[in-house]
């Protein structure tokens, strides 16, 4: 990916995964509505220009909503899906101290994340299989080296069974 355009780090894997907002399940819509002049809203406009990118790649499931001069102080809002709003004043704070005040209103905890991430990583490991849903493989089959499935691939006599006991029965009788 070409380097073009205002700030192109902004736009890296590494630069958006370093973001530390990640909100709440519950949290449905995020507005800002800001000023694009004006001292009091230098905060949000440098919230919106270098923070939005990383919560928006960390919460792909919020929708986010950019407000522009209309309205004289800069606020954050949230929709809930209960139905409930969160009002959130940015007037006169610095784009981190806002980071940090909406992480701790909404963001999920230190301990709720690596929770997840355990359980993610947990259901990842190549040893366990289940249902596509929640393991990496379905069957021993998939794994490169295994006896092929036996509904795809018949088995060779002598691994099946019925064929062993039939030879021991020929053998002893």
């Amino acid at each position: 990916m070409p380097m073009k355009g205002r700030f192109p780090v902004r736009r890296t894997l590494q630069y958006l995964s370093q973001g530390d907002v990640v909100f709440k399940s519950s949290v449905k819509v995020m507005t800002v509505n800001y000023n694009t002049a004006g001292e009091l809203s230098e905060g949000a406009r440098k919230f919106v220009f270098f923070n939005i990118p990383q919560i928006q790649y960390k919460n792909p499931w919020v929708q986010i909503m950019l407000f522009r001069n209309m309205t004289p102080s800069p606020f954050l809002r949230f929709y809930l899906d209960n139905g409930e709003q969160v009002l959130v004043d940015v007037e006169d704070k610095t784009n981190k101290e806002i980071t940090e005040h909406v992480k701790k209103i909404l963001g999920k905890s230190k301990e709720t994340l690596e929770k997840e991430e355990r359980e993610r990583k947990k259901l990842s490991h190549p040893a366990t299989f289940g249902p596509k849903k929640y393991h990496l493989r379905e069957c021993m089959c998939e794994i490169e080296g295994q006896v092929p499935c036996p509904a795809f691939v018949p088995l060779p006599k002598d691994m099946r069974g019925k064929y062993k006991a039939a030879m021991n029965n020929e053998a002893s009788a």
